[in-house]
């Protein structure tokens, strides 16, 4: 599958760079980012951190925001952040263009609702499509971890609990831990997969994690000061509740001050990238 170079900068002795390729899975053209520590350029092979961003953000928002380079070229890791929903003309939308479905808001599930199912799979974009493209053209190993932000956390864990053979490790910052029980999640998960609340559940960290067989290693930090968690949206209690129930190797930290923004993201990352490595080398 082609890929066309967009972007390319040097960062922290590594290169992030932008590409753009027409996804089959999705159905339109897509772009995401990598990042390639200074490891790569001496010949090694390196693992790699898929981000997966919230609503409204792109490839760009962590990338430009979050100053994960520094910590990624020291450890040796690839980070790759791709959009948060198909885009480009004949893509469906929100009907009154909210910013909390449709567009930026693919919620990396696998639609079966029209029109929304032609093009929303996002799930087995990031789960198949993606690596198998990363991998082929990038040196990079099969060791992959999987992460994000909100929505994105909620993809995060979601997609690593469906696939523990997949992922060494996942974390999040303020996941949408149990959409099926929050305002964004039932509108997203009514729209791409329809009523029956039964479908929604394999979607639903809190959810997968009562069941989970298979337990891949998970960090979660969360901010007191976040307007989200407190008026209900994220729910990160049903997740605790969850782990607790099925002994789930989870890490939820409760971190005193913090909001949703990027300036929580950046205070952290560290962390979760640390948190990643040594999953890798286990």
């Amino acid at each position: 599958m082609p890929l066309e170079n967009i972007s390319c900068n040097k960062s922290a002795g590594g290169w992030h760079k932008q590409y753009t390729h027409r996804s089959e899975v999705l159905n339109c053209d897509m772009r995401f980012a990598i990042y390639l520590p200074p490891q790569c350029a001496a010949g090694k092979k390196v693992p790699v951190i898929y981000w997966l961003s919230g609503l409204t953000c792109t490839d760009e928002n962590f990338m430009q925001k979050a100053g994960a380079q520094r910590m990624a070229a020291e450890l040796g890791v690839a980070i790759v952040a791709p959009d948060t929903s198909p885009r480009g003309e004949g893509v469906a939308d929100d009907p009154q263009g909210a910013y909390d479905f449709g567009l930026g808001a693919g919620f990396y599930v696998n639609a079966t609702e029209a029109p929304y199912n032609r093009h929303y799979h996002m799930y087995d974009y990031i789960v198949n499509e993606l690596p198998a493209l990363i991998e082929a053209h990038f040196p990079v190993t099969e060791q992959r971890a999987i992460s994000g932000h909100s929505m994105g956390g909620h993809g995060a864990l979601m997609i690593a609990m469906r696939n523990p053979e997949r992922y060494s490790s996942a974390s999040a910052f303020s996941p949408i831990a149990n959409p099926i029980n929050s305002a964004w999640g039932q509108k997203a998960l009514s729209g791409y997969l329809g009523t029956n609340t039964q479908n929604w559940k394999q979607y639903d960290s809190s959810e997968l994690m009562r069941i989970a067989k298979i337990k891949v290693p998970m960090l979660v930090d969360q901010g007191t000061h976040d307007n989200f968690y407190n008026d209900g949206q994220l729910r990160t209690e049903s997740l605790a509740e969850a782990a607790k129930a099925n002994n789930y190797p989870v890490e939820i930290r409760m971190q005193d001050g913090y909001d949703h923004s990027y300036y929580f993201m950046a205070s952290f990352i560290d962390d979760h990238l640390r948190f990643h490595v040594e999953n890798f080398n286990k």
